[in-house]
């Protein structure tokens, strides 16, 4: 499905389906410490029902699921639903994958313990959608955004690779990444307290393989290049890897978690 945004890349047309796979096979990508910061403040555990939206290929309910949570995962992309189920299918876990935008969840009021956003939060309508999220949740339920980014200005290998997206999508928005609290519109205010927050690095396992597979399925890449625009890219970026890259390395990462409860 192709989405235009003109807060997101200067309104550059971006379809989550066209990178689907690059994006089950490489963005999984998260540390086990990512997940345990959850688990430790006691959310998505055992006798919780949990809401994922934006789940993608449902990277956050598959490597959560081991904690006993009972788990939805929804997503505006129908080919990132179909890898999603997939995948859950090949590690037998039974999670509920529904095609269906934030904006239009239609699931019962009180429905949820908590409902978390991973790498996706900013690409709501939030003017619709925190009020939903605020009626889907039980009394005392709690909202979870989570993030992480590569540090371009900290990491070389990122930077380059960065600015090589730049140069074929010049108004990608998702480049110069710096270490911050995750952002929050006005409209969160009116539903949802601050509960806690936290923001910290973390250093990620590549090979030249996966961090190019990596950078193919972000927004700039993978889901807005024309064919050949991409081919192009993909031809000069693995060159840069082998000019720059050992075969295997780290790439500095920040990772952000906000944890809101509902008002009332």
């Amino acid at each position: 499905m192709e989405i235009t945004d003109k807060r997101i890349d200067g309104g550059k047309a971006f379809d989550w389906g066209r990178t689907s796979g690059d994006y089950a096979r490489y963005r999984d990508i998260y540390p086990e410490i990512f997940y345990q910061k959850i688990v430790d403040r006691g959310l998505c555990t055992k006798g919780q029902r949990v809401l994922d939206i934006g789940t993608g290929t449902g990277v956050l309910p598959r490597n959560m699921y081991r904690f006993g949570a009972d788990w939805v995962g929804t997503d505006i992309s129908p080919e990132q639903i179909v890898q999603a189920k997939q995948l859950a299918e090949a590690g037998k876990m039974d999670i509920d994958f529904q095609t269906v935008s934030a904006e239009r969840l239609d699931f019962p009021e009180e429905s949820f313990d908590v409902i978390t956003a991973c790498q996706c939060f900013w690409y709501f309508d939030h003017e619709k959608v925190i009020p939903t999220l605020h009626r889907l949740l039980k009394p005392g339920g709690k909202l979870l955004i989570l993030y992480m980014a590569w540090l371009p200005f900290e990491d070389s290998i990122a930077g380059q690779s960065e600015a090589l997206v730049l140069r074929y999508n010049p108004q990608w928005t998702g480049a110069g990444e710096t270490k911050h609290p995750i952002g929050l519109p006005a409209v969160t205010h009116q539903y949802f307290q601050t509960e806690d927050h936290e923001e910290y690095e973390v250093k990620i396992p590549f090979t030249r393989e996966s961090w190019h597979g990596r950078m193919k399925a972000c927004r700039g890449v993978g889901a807005s290049l024309s064919p050949a625009e991409l081919a192009a890219w993909n031809s000069e970026h693995n060159a840069l890897l082998k000019r720059i890259a050992p075969e295997q390395f780290e790439i500095l990462h920040y990772a952000a978690l906000t944890v809101l409860k509902k008002i009332g």
